[in-house]
């Protein structure tokens, strides 16, 4: 069994998905260990509580530096033996002490198809604002590993989600939830824990594909 741990800021949609495709069975050799908020009072924890799931606050303002919260993230994940890690949602910058300590161990779910929309600036409904404003015909979600260039690390799993004309930044960003999120990063969980997933020169290639 792999043990997971989740990272959250914020209301934890992504988390409740992956709660829900370890409940069905559909995460392999992988539970959900820890739930790790970078802010207190948020409802990911609440999500973690109502399933039995240990959480813990590491919040960003206690430490002085991301250098200082980067050493005491490291500290929690080695000292709870954790495997993968899953960046739900999680909206606090880390630095190469996390990287280098879990290299093709850490993951994002990205609410745009990877190279576009992505990079330094572009979170939450600042992505589907600026795909809206391009007028792009596709969107969708992209999961990848975390490497220390923001959204540029090796892609694992891509799914398009049709942009329609009345869409709204929030009714795109729901529906690319829905329909791309929330299916494909239980399924990129299930292939890392699995094994099945091997990295060369920067690109992901799936066993038995």
């Amino acid at each position: 069994m792999l043990k997971i741990a989740v990272l959250v800021s914020g209301g934890g949609t992504n988390l409740q998905a992956l709660i829900d495709s370890e409940k069905r069975g559909e995460l392999g050799c992988g539970k959900i260990s820890l739930v790790l908020s970078s802010k207190p009072d948020v409802y990911a924890l609440e999500r973690a509580k109502q399933n039995g799931i240990p959480s813990k606050v590491l919040s960003r303002k206690d430490y002085a530096t991301i250098s200082d919260y980067s050493r005491a993230l490291v500290d929690v994940l080695v000292s709870e033996g954790i495997d993968l890690v899953v960046l739900a949602g999680f909206l606090t910058i880390i630095d190469e002490q996390v990287y280098q300590k879990f290299p093709n161990k850490i993951i994002n779910v990205h609410p745009a198809l990877i190279p576009s929309f992505c990079g330094k600036g572009y979170y939450g409904l600042k992505v589907h604002e600026a795909a809206l404003e391009k007028g792009v015909k596709v969107s969708g979600a992209t999961v990848h590993f975390v490497t220390p260039e923001c959204d540029a690390g090796p892609i694992i799993l891509q799914k398009a989600v049709a942009v329609q004309d009345n869409d709204t930044p929030e009714t795109l960003q729901r529906r690319i939830m829905e329909e791309a999120e929330w299916k494909i990063l239980p399924m990129a969980v299930k292939l890392f824990c699995d094994g099945k997933i091997k990295v060369e020169n920067e690109r992901v290639y799936i066993k038995g594909e």
